[in-house]
């Protein structure tokens, strides 16, 4: 779940779920807002006829009866009592009191009176959302009938709240909320998939140039990114194609002229000076040989298969034990990879030499995992300070204290089998062993 709210996709779906659910809730409270101000408004309208018609009533009957029949006007959100004229008034009458003085007319006089806390009975329920001229809380009124006598009206607070929720409703709104909850998720997957395949055309191109282009596909903005990555892989591949052709096509002709002086060579009459020049000799030829091989690492055309990576592993583990070197290897990988054969025989081969040359014996351990396989080749030379473990990977370089010519480096070995391990989407890192030695960690997805 955490890796999916860290995603692109999760937080544009969480953006849209929340910013959905928070427009419902403002929905709903507007709603209801609209509701209980409409509801007070009806009420009040009705509160204030029942008080007129009350009044009406009591100023026809008989002062005699007047009081038999007010026990029944609390039945309708009333309490009507005989009052006296030392009831103190409001300075300013209420909307209530000035609505029900309109409504009566001038034969009777109606005034707003202070409200004290034994009026409030039963208590209040919570007061209605949204503005209005009288809330029918506590609401009392002095009313002066046409022969004079008083009136104390109460309006009463309402009995009940707002109605509850039924389950019909809790219902609805959980289906609602999950038809959109999935319609977000619908929404940001569609949003993200664009991006999704640009970065995977991007890793692809990582590891291999001659991927298919990009398919140009969904809005105009979409179609105009992958056009433009389209156009950044042909110049990254006609690039690249141009300086391995110049690259190969120099250490190629460079082929002919060295040979043809290594034959030369050997009519020399000083056999001293000769052995000299056909050392110096030899190791340019298989410098112009390294560039060749470094020419080829960078644009490799050799396809992708499906191999066993222990099988590869066996194979060139042999062949180095055939040519008199001292390998060793232990344990598997179980894996089969998706690889040039070839490119990648080369790839460990390199690393082997590597490690004979420097360390005088190479020990391969071979594991796998979830992400893939990792092998390690150790050699049990002085190893390398570690202000240089990444300089060594540059082309050419040496440590000149272990690494000379005589040796047969051409610092290039370590470059030819990065570059391949990154073909294959993979990685090469050394580091000192604890125990002596340098150790390389190859990584293959």
């Amino acid at each position: 779940m955490k890796i999916f709210f860290n995603s692109m996709t999760g937080r544009v779906f969480l953006i849209l779920l929340c910013g959905i659910l928070a427009a419902i809730a403002l929905t709903f409270w507007l709603s209801v807002s609209e509701r209980q101000r409409t509801i007070g408004q009806f009420r009040d309208v009705h509160q204030v006829e029942r008080a007129e018609q009350l009044t009406l009533a009591l100023d026809a009957l008989p002062a005699a009866n007047r009081q038999a029949f007010l026990g029944t006007a609390r039945r309708i959100g009333l309490q009507v009592e005989s009052a006296h004229s030392g009831l103190r008034e409001q300075p300013i009458p209420s909307a209530f009191a000035a609505a029900l003085g309109a409504r009566l007319g001038a034969d009777f006089r109606v005034a707003s009176l202070q409200v004290s806390d034994a009026d409030c009975q039963p208590a209040h329920r919570a007061r209605s959302i949204g503005p209005s001229a009288w809330r029918p809380g506590c609401e009392v009124a002095r009313i002066t009938l046409r022969d004079g006598a008083l009136l104390r009206m109460t309006v009463l607070p309402p009995r009940s709240g707002m109605p509850p929720l039924h389950q019909d409703f809790l219902l609805y709104l959980a289906l609602f909320v999950c038809s959109i909850g999935v319609l977000a998720y619908l929404v940001a997957r569609m949003t993200m998939r664009p991006l999704k395949q640009l970065a995977q055309a991007a890793f692809d191109l990582g590891r291999d140039l001659n991927h298919p282009p990009l398919e140009l596909a969904g809005s105009s903005e979409i179609r105009q990114a992958g056009s433009a990555f389209n156009a950044m892989q042909s110049r990254i591949r006609d690039h690249i194609q141009q300086r391995t052709q110049m690259l190969a096509a120099i250490t190629h002709d460079l082929q002919t002229p060295l040979t043809r002086l290594r034959l030369r060579l050997e009519k020399v009459a000083d056999s001293e000076l000769r052995d000299k020049l056909v050392d110096d000799l030899s190791a340019m030829q298989q410098m112009v040989r390294e560039g060749l091989e470094l020419a080829r690492s960078m644009g490799s055309n050799e396809p992708m298969q499906r191999l066993d990576l222990d099988s590869l592993l066996d194979s060139v583990c042999s062949d180095a034990f055939d040519a008199g070197q001292q390998v060793s290897l232990s344990g598997q990988t179980g894996k089969s990879v998706l690889a040039r054969p070839n490119t990648l025989r080369r790839c460990l081969v390199n690393l082997i030499d590597n490690a004979v040359k420097y360390g005088q014996s190479a020990a391969l351990s071979a594991a796998g995992d979830a992400g893939g396989a990792v092998i390690r080749i150790r050699d049990h030379g002085p190893g390398i300070a570690p202000d240089q473990l990444a300089r060594v990977f540059e082309p050419f370089y040496r440590i000149e204290t272990s690494r000379s010519r005589q040796t047969g480096g051409t610092g290039l070995g370590l470059t030819i089998a990065r570059n391949i391990a990154e073909q294959h989407g993979g990685s090469l890192t050394l580091h000192n062993h604890p125990d002596g030695g340098l150790e390389a960690v190859l990584t293959l997805p």
